[in-house]
């Protein structure tokens, strides 16, 4: 009996069920190049080990399968990179490891803010921005990942099938307990481009639990990254992400090389007056690890973040920040609230105060305004032709 039988029996001996939806599986007996999608984390090589046996069953060239690695900088734990090389040489497939080129993630969180900072001093948006990503507003990943490895894949492999192997489950979290077992990808791909790519992404360890993934790794000998085995995390992503649970923020602290990069995190959040999540301070996961210095300076962050939500809360609530902002003209006395509050946030964090009193936010807001009506007349020439 092959593997590809025992699969559909029920899965490889001591492994669960790889999903194999019939796209995937036409894909893969046409020789589709497989690029498995390493973090160094447990689930990702559990991909990677489960499915080269059913592979080989379908008879899919060894040569047209690959690793790649999108290195996320001073935020990956130092060992991640020996662990990935690890992972991929113990599998016998090259691998590939690519960053963004503007800077990793650290660099970017800062450039974030700056960048808000900006845009708070110009008064082209409302609230001020925080320097993190988020559940809602996961650039982390899209940017440092998608968007490195997905145009590198559609230059290097143009005009193939390419299949990416990325080991998501659905038992992590609400967010991905909807996912597919494989979805078309045409953000980089096209349908119908000129090159002929076709790109696809393949969840084969999509019904696995968390120990279903363990127990694979034990029973076939593969190594685990030292934040599961050395450190207890439940589960490895950066050094610090802001959809860590407090205990893996723990664990990931108890690592000296992590040190510093939380001394260099804590010192964004007490600049910055904004947590490292919502409602929740990294400063505060390791307070032991902070210089008495960093630790007065997250005191007073903390006081002038609540002194910031505050007089945010006092400005006209039908003027947040929407998609076409600002939606129209503040009256006086509500630019005159606006200016108020602003006042503070910016001097707590050097800016110039541009608009000082309600009439500079007014005509402020009218140049915006002007601004968003010029740019619907451009993109719908005709329709204002018309009107």
């Amino acid at each position: 009996m092959n593997a590809l039988t025992v699969l559909r029996a029920g899965g490889l001996p001591s492994t669960p069920t790889v999903a194999l939806p019939p796209a995937i599986e036409a894909a893969l007996r046409q020789g589709a190049w497989v690029v498995f999608n390493l973090s160094g984390g447990k689930d990702s090589s559990a991909a990677l080990f489960a499915t080269m046996p059913v592979l080989d069953a379908l008879g899919h060239p060894r040569e047209r399968r690959v690793a790649i690695h999108a290195d996320l900088g001073k935020a990956e734990w130092d060992s991640t990179p020996a662990t990935v090389a690890r992972t991929a040489a113990m599998a016998t497939i090259p691998l590939t490891v690519c960053s963004r080129q503007s800077g990793d993630l650290f660099d970017r969180w800062h450039q974030r803010f700056e960048a808000g900072k900006a845009r708070y001093e110009e008064l082209s948006t409302y609230n001020l921005i925080g320097p993190w990503s988020s559940a809602s507003l996961r650039f982390c990943t899209s940017e440092q990942k998608a968007q490195v490895i997905g145009p590198y894949l559609a230059r290097q492999l143009a005009g193939e099938t390419i299949i990416q192997v990325i080991g998501i489950r659905r038992d992590e979290s609400t967010a991905r307990s909807t996912a597919p077992e494989w979805k078309r990808d045409t953000r980089f791909a096209a349908d119908g481009n000129r090159a002929g790519t076709r790109m696809m992404i393949w969840h084969p360890v999509i019904n696995w639990s968390a120990t279903d993934v363990f127990d694979f790794h034990e029973a076939h000998g593969i190594p685990l990254h030292e934040a599961y085995t050395r450190y207890g995390s439940s589960r490895l992503s950066c050094r610090y992400c802001v959809l860590q649970s407090l205990a893996d923020q723990q664990a990931a602290a108890s690592c000296p090389s992590n040190h510093e990069p939380f001394i260099h995190l804590v010192a964004l959040e007490a600049r910055s007056t904004f947590s490292f999540q919502p409602g929740r301070w990294l400063a505060d996961s390791a307070p032991q690890l902070l210089p008495p210095s960093l630790a007065a300076d997250i005191a007073r962050a903390k006081e002038d973040a609540d002194q910031r939500r505050q007089l945010e809360s006092t400005m006209p609530q039908g003027l947040r920040f929407q998609r076409g902002w600002p939606p129209r003209l503040p009256t006086i006395d509500e630019a005159a609230s606006i200016a108020s509050a602003r006042a503070t946030i910016l001097h707590r964090h050097g800016l110039d105060n541009r608009f000082p009193e309600a009439n500079d936010v007014r005509r402020r807001f009218e140049e915006l305004i002007a601004t968003q009506e010029s740019r619907t007349r451009s993109a719908n020439p005709a329709r204002t032709s018309r009107s």
